[in-house]
């Protein structure tokens, strides 16, 4: 991902489909079927289309197929028990590749065809179709992106902590821990761009709160050797560093960092992990004093949620890693599916709604350490979140070191 190049023509784009939207819904009315249950894009009396815009070939490509496959097996689940509200439930896969011209060209071919989406990978192309969706498709969107710039839309869903709340977790977890204390310098290495820089909106929030300062590292999603970050941070003296960046380069700064003789814990977003990691050379630096945050429970936890999931994706998928992405998926379709029962009592499966049974929904997903409440548009589903540690012993290398909470300091943070 070139930032500066996807940003511009991600923006190009917009533009472009702005100008052609009107066509896209062109002769699309609700109807009435023989319940009278009212219906619209996507629903026919058989069946009920979602589409899955995913990353299967580019730098997302082992969280999407993970995402995409837990999705999958929903549906083969669902299908098995007959279905919601006596339909079939279908989901059209297509792999932008983390591609802009890909992803919106996806939405475009699927948006008329589908109720919704169960996943939308990647910020920069949700966002550049929001004014779209916003405006006149009304299509539910489920983004695995977890970015504060996404809240506000009826429309687009974050399931999950934003970035900013997870941070602001985070740095909480190590000041409770004693591993920092008011005074003292934390280094943020983070990606250009919506993730890293609400990650970083977050620490800078929690240092204000807790009187400690950032020694800030910006990198670029191309940046793979983080030696220079490392040294710098090292003279600045920071006591503990916050990664808000990919597997990667959470991989060569910890494992760079060890390799320096520079002991401090590092802690990562979600997106910082990848069981895989644990191979590498970095992979003892990783289980030493490396931790990550989420909004569920990791794949390999001993609950009765996570471990029937493991058993039941790898039945299905045997030969392939388990990781949080199979959670993820997992969680996203659920949810939709749970909004779909609520509009179908309704009697009301049109796009407009489901977006208001999904309002609804209060308290769900507690099989996974989180509740999750989507009555408020502009606000994550949660602000919870788990802290975990590597460990190569468990399905997926996390396990849990402090199940979900929210600190005070996320409590009281402004989303913007």
């Amino acid at each position: 991902m070139k930032l500066r190049a996807l940003t511009a023509v991600v923006a190009a784009l917009t533009v472009t489909l702005v100008g052609c939207s009107g066509k896209a819904t062109e002769g699309k009315g609700d109807e009435q079927d023989k319940a009278g249950i009212k219906t619209g894009p996507g629903v026919s009396s058989s069946t009920i289309s979602l589409g899955v815009l995913t990353d299967m070939t580019g730098v997302y490509a082992s969280l999407g197929k993970s995402v995409t496959q837990a999705q999958q097996l929903w549906v083969k689940q669902i299908n098995a028990k007959g279905g919601i509200c006596d339909r079939k439930i279908e989901l059209t896969v297509r792999d932008h590749g983390y591609d802009p011209q890909k992803a919106i060209a996806g939405y475009t071919e699927l948006e008329p065809k589908v109720l919704g989406f169960a996943q939308f990978i990647g910020s920069p192309f949700v966002a550049a179709v929001e004014q779209r969706i916003d405006g006149k498709d009304k299509g539910l969107v489920l983004p695995q992106a977890w970015s504060a710039n996404l809240l506000g839309s009826p429309y687009i869903r974050v399931v999950g902590a934003t970035y900013d709340v997870e941070t602001i977790n985070l740095i909480d977890h190590l000041l409770k821990e004693k591993r920092i204390a008011k005074g003292d310098k934390i280094g943020h290495v983070y990606f250009e761009g919506d993730y890293g820089e609400n990650a970083l909106t977050g620490s800078q929030h929690a240092a204000k709160e807790a009187g400690l300062t950032v020694v800030e590292q910006k990198i670029k999603p191309t940046d793979n050797d983080m030696t220079a970050q490392v040294a710098a941070l090292k003279q600045a003296g920071v006591k503990a560093v916050v990664v808000s960046a990919g597997p990667r380069q959470a991989a060569s700064l910890v494992g760079v960092a060890a390799a320096t003789g520079f002991n401090v814990p590092v802690v990562g977003n979600n997106s910082a992990y990848a069981p895989q990691l644990l191979k590498t050379q970095a992979g003892p630096a990783l289980l030493k004093d490396y931790y990550i945050a989420s909004s569920t429970l990791p794949i390999g936890d001993p609950g009765d949620g996570p471990s029937l999931l493991a058993k039941e994706y790898a039945s299905q998928y045997p030969n392939d890693v388990l990781d949080n992405g199979v959670v993820a998926g997992w969680t996203a379709a659920s949810i939709f599916g749970e909004a779909l029962d609520k509009a179908c009592d309704n009697k009301d499966l049109t796009r407009e709604g489901v977006d208001k049974a999904l309002l609804t929904i209060k308290g769900y997903g507690t099989e996974f350490g989180v509740t999750h409440d989507f009555s408020d548009p502009a606000a994550p589903s949660t602000r919870e979140s788990v802290i975990m540690k590597p460990d190569a012993s468990v399905p997926g290398g996390l396990k849990v070191i402090s199940p979900a909470s929210v600190s005070d300091a996320a409590k009281s943070f402004t989303l913007k």
